[in-house]
């Protein structure tokens, strides 16, 4: 099977597996948590507010972010890969851009999740990476590749930048 029709089954099995209404509204209310890294961006700076001893990691986490943020930005705009449309299966959730690939919320989220990992437990900030990631496809709005290329390019991000 091409990557193409193994992304967009994997895709429509995530839109209509697991959708009791109550789950779609948490989710999504979950996923929106993530919009323009809005928690990462809170968890840092409430962190470096107060853990003045760790201010400096809780800092650059927040840099990281930051500029995980502009670099997704930057690729999607290169990239301009539309978002998914499922015939019969709407997304569930707004979007602040018809733009796809790479994933926001995968990308600032694992970027998050290795540059918190200095102050914050990693499984915690993993698990919670891991959950916006998989809530994206669930939602409609992102392919699964969207969300693996953000993931892998927020590790990278945070993997590279000093600090």
């Amino acid at each position: 099977m091409p990557l193409a029709e193994l992304d967009l089954a994997v895709l429509r099995f995530a839109r209509t597996r697991g959708h009791a209404r109550w789950a779609e509204r948490a989710i999504a209310t979950f996923s929106r948590a993530g919009e323009h890294a809005a928690c990462w961006f809170a968890l840092g700076l409430a962190g470096a507010a107060a853990d003045p001893d760790r201010r400096p990691a809780w800092l650059r986490g927040v840099r990281v972010v930051a500029i995980a943020y502009a670099l997704n930005y930057a690729v999607k705009l290169t990239v301009r890969r539309g978002r998914p449309e499922l015939p019969g299966l709407p997304p569930l959730t707004p979007t602040v851009s018809r733009l796809s690939f790479p994933s926001a919320h995968a990308t600032t989220s694992f970027a998050a999740a290795a540059a918190f990992s200095r102050v914050v437990p990693a499984g915690a900030l993993y698990g919670t990476a891991t959950a916006f990631l998989l809530s994206r496809p669930y939602l409609g709005v992102h392919y699964p590749s969207d969300v693996v290329a953000g993931a892998a390019l927020g590790t990278a991000i945070a993997g590279v930048w000093p600090g």
